[in-house]
């Protein structure tokens, strides 16, 4: 199986507008060459812009868990999915939410046929994520992400104990690693600690050159 990756542009200012654009195709010539799933997660303004113009996975950065109506400021899964994404993250370090609201956007994502990558960040907020049902939990310890440090190597327990916890609740769930995951060395252990990916973030989208900063990422698989 062919590891996942998640590209997460945040808002930073190269991965917005013609940023996205750019970085998303650098994402799908590393995929192609490479033989690995690339998704990138951009800024909602953002979604239509790349998916219409990239043949990427496009991913939101946050979803919640309303329908059609008086919903103003809210993100409704069927506008982001008719602007092209086929999966959300949900529970963001960045973007908490509280459980309740957790399961619904869960329940919205699926609604429409959209993935779902719930974000924890201790092996305890990854079993009750995967009690959920989503595609994915991609657990990050906040305090590395953006480090530099991969939570690989800082802590491997959170992901092995994680993948665990998850086994023993659904076997559907798959587990994606992130924070400070910039490196091939770094998906490798990814890989080798259990997980089926990284979600990551500023180690390509700040980098000089994206495509090279992908590039070695996928080198090593």
């Amino acid at each position: 199986m062919k590891p996942l990756i998640v590209l997460n542009l945040k808002t930073y200012l190269e991965g917005t507008g013609e940023g996205a654009v750019r970085i998303a195709r650098a994402c799908k010539e590393v995929g192609g060459a490479s033989g690995i799933e690339i998704a990138i997660a951009p800024q909602f303004c953002d979604i239509y812009r790349v998916a219409s113009q990239v043949d990427v996975p496009v991913y939101s950065q946050h979803l919640d868990g309303v329908g059609a109506g008086s919903f103003t400021g809210h993100a409704f899964a069927k506008c982001i999915k008719d602007a092209g994404a086929v999966g959300t993250l949900i529970n963001h370090s960045e973007c908490r939410l509280k459980l309740a609201d957790i399961e619904a956007s869960v329940t919205a994502a699926k609604g429409e046929g959209l993935r779902t990558i719930i974000c924890t960040n201790n092996i305890a907020t990854t079993a009750a994520a995967a009690a959920l049902g989503p595609d994915y939990v991609a657990v990050e310890p906040p305090e590395l992400i953006g480090s530099g440090i991969p939570v690989s190597k800082a802590d491997p327990e959170v992901v092995t104990g994680s993948v665990a916890a998850v086994e023993r609740i659904d076997t559907a769930v798959k587990v994606l690693c992130g924070a400070g995951i910039s490196k091939g060395e770094d998906l490798k252990a990814a890989i080798e600690l259990g997980s089926v990916g990284v979600l990551l973030a500023s180690g390509i989208v700040k980098a000089k050159d994206p495509k090279a900063a992908l590039e070695d990422l996928v080198s090593l698989i």
